[in-house]
């Protein structure tokens, strides 16, 4: 999940180097308070400038004459209709070869939508983030079964908790966007800025689920504790570690870490009726998703090559694609006496979460989901199809990630006989 403010940018205090800042998490978890710390501000040239490199290369599809462009076209249209979507952006490719490119609908009123508009990519960047430990790993820099009190030493259970554990979502702790206090003060203040330990306060107010490993249940906090622990490993501030070994690798230029609630223009704008009023949502701060860093903005032809590029293990080894796709995960999970089966979800052959990715049915994706932005990179290793979508909302849209239902609409075309059904 994940969510964003415009307008007036504000200067903000530099943030703290890793060691500094890892004292300021430390104290804050053996605390159990809210801190505040400071925040980077990252200049033109680190973070790409307020429009990346534009989207000069993502554009629509000119009159598509290929069967399945047209067919895919026809089923995003009857999708956008039938769910009352304000716009669909998608890319669908075979073999990293296009099959179409497109974007339907508006932005705002009279404004229309176009593939080159960046939106918010909120849980794909735990995929990037996923693929870059694996790496560390190969490389002998860590291990996945190594424990965390040498990097977050005020962990409670941090000689029990190991990275492949964050990585995976197997530390029993508690998720602070279902925390109910969390969530109140949220839907009030939609343009504050979170830090980590606010973050990870909430989930420590409570009981683990269950002991670290033995189960499965999803926690936001777990990926903002496994970057506080990246940075600590490597000495990089963790958007600059996923840029040298994720996104810059694959050349996804405009796919990027916002540091503020700003998108990178041109902006696909969103809209959703979350507070109980129907109300752009486009620059509602995002901090709150994950830790500073990672919070990043995409546009549809990133995506796709996203979904290509972890979907097939391309920056990893045969062993660490493995990992990726089962790190252990399948087995666990299932409602316990401590723990309701809605959240240890039982993790099957078929649907299960992997390494930062969700494997469904063979397929490899992320589905981020917020503040009126949905969308989804999903990737199909035995016939190399990937399949990206954005959408937005407009008042009547039903609950819900609607880009997932209108890429398994075109899954459903594409592989019949291997659904994509993530709900």
């Amino acid at each position: 999940m994940t969510r964003t403010p415009f307008g007036t940018r504000t200067s903000l205090r530099p943030r703290p180097r890793t060691g500094a800042r890892r004292a300021l998490l430390c104290a804050a978890l053996l605390a159990l308070t809210v801190q505040t710390t400071a925040v980077a501000t990252v200049s033109a040239e680190e973070s790409g400038g307020p429009g990346g490199h534009g989207g000069r290369d993502c554009v629509r599809t000119e009159n598509p004459r290929d069967d399945r462009a047209r067919q895919v076209l026809a089923i995003t249209r009857k999708a956008k209709k039938d769910l009352r979507l304000k716009s669909v952006q998608l890319r669908v490719t075979v073999d990293g070869r296009e099959v179409v490119t497109d974007a339907l609908g508006e932005s705002m009123t009279n404004v229309p939508a176009r593939p080159d508009m960046h939106f918010r990519a909120g849980s794909v960047a735990f995929a990037h983030i996923g693929t870059a430990l694996l790496q560390l790993v190969e490389e002998g820099k860590v291990r996945l079964d190594d424990t965390v009190e040498r990097w977050l030493p005020g962990l409670p259970k941090a000689d029990k908790i190991t990275l492949r554990m964050l990585a995976t979502n197997t530390t029993g702790l508690h998720d602070y966007v279902t925390d109910p206090a969390f969530l109140a003060e949220l839907e009030a203040h939609p343009f504050r800025a979170w830090t980590p330990e606010e973050l990870v306060a909430y989930p420590l107010r409570h009981s683990f689920w269950y002991e670290p490993g033995v189960s499965w249940s999803y926690s936001h906090a777990n990926y903002v504790l496994l970057i506080a622990a990246l940075e600590e490993i490597t000495g990089v501030r963790i958007d600059r570690l996923v840029k040298e070994r994720v996104t810059g690798p694959l050349r996804l230029r405009d796919t990027q870490n916002n540091f503020t609630p700003e998108i990178p223009r041109p902006a696909l704008h969103a809209f959703t009726s979350d507070r109980g009023l129907y109300e752009e949502s486009t620059f509602w701060n995002p901090s709150w998703t994950t830790a500073p860093g990672a919070v990043i903005t995409t546009h549809i032809c990133d995506l796709a090559r996203s979904a290509e590029a972890i979907g097939s293990g391309e920056l990893l080894s045969p062993g660490s694609y493995r990992t990726l796709l089962d790190p252990g995960t399948v087995g666990l999970g299932g409602g316990t006496a401590t723990c309701p089966a809605s959240i240890c979800l039982k993790q099957t052959e078929a649907k299960h979460f992997g390494f930062g990715v969700i494997v469904v049915n063979g397929w490899v994706l992320q589905n981020p989901s917020f503040s009126g932005y949905a969308a989804i990179q999903a990737y199909l290793p035995s016939k190399r199809l990937a399949i990206a979508v954005s959408a937005t909302k407009t008042a009547t849209t039903p609950d819900g990630n609607m880009a997932e239902v209108v890429a398994e609409r075109i899954a459903a075309a594409l592989a019949p006989g291997t659904p994509l059904a993530v709900g």
